[in-house]
């Protein structure tokens, strides 16, 4: 009996350790949980767990990750849905704003030129997009005809500017 009650009293402190243990590996994940939050998406600022769906001018994007692991936005289908998130328009650095993939209508923010002709950004749609050194930028991917204003949305203003505010190639 003795050598039971000495096998029970060595299982009770084994099992003292192991709860310890996993005691400090649930401390260590809970001090891990803000960093998971690096984990969702961004759309105007506003964050999304990862693989929620969202809908933006006539489309449905899913928040998920890149190859290296970093949240991004990825469109799936064509809806018919009006967004339910808000669409500002790509009207400042998307940096910490907008996840890479996340889209939106361009403003004049988006303006640029080619020669000394204006191209309007609110003829294109941008696309949030990651660079090597980690910011992000708005970059053209399609014409203004690919995304969906329902009734209630407001399109972006014109652009205020003319060709006159380009020479070779830079807005003046």
């Amino acid at each position: 009996m003795t050598r039971s009650a000495t096998l029970t009293f060595s299982a009770i402190t084994a099992l003292a350790a192991g709860g310890l243990a996993l005691g400090t590996g649930t401390a260590e994940a809970a001090e891990r949980t803000p960093a998971s939050r690096s984990a969702s998406c961004l759309w105007a600022g506003t964050a999304h767990d990862r693989g929620a769906n969202i809908h933006a001018g006539g489309w449905t994007f899913r928040c998920g990750t890149d190859n290296r692991g970093a949240p991004s936005w990825s469109r799936t289908a064509r809806t018919t849905l009006p967004s339910t998130v808000a669409n500002p328009g790509a009207h400042a650095d998307p940096t910490d704003t907008f996840s890479p993939g996340a889209h939106q209508p361009g403003t004049s923010y988006t303006d640029h030129c080619v020669g000394n002709q204006l191209i309007e950004g609110t003829e294109d749609i941008f696309q949030a997009v990651r660079h090597n050194d980690g910011r992000t930028y708005w970059k053209a991917i399609s014409p203004i005809t690919d995304w969906t204003f329902h009734p209630l949305e407001t399109r972006p203003a014109p652009t205020w500017r003319s060709s006159g505010s380009c020479h070779d190639g830079s807005l003046i």
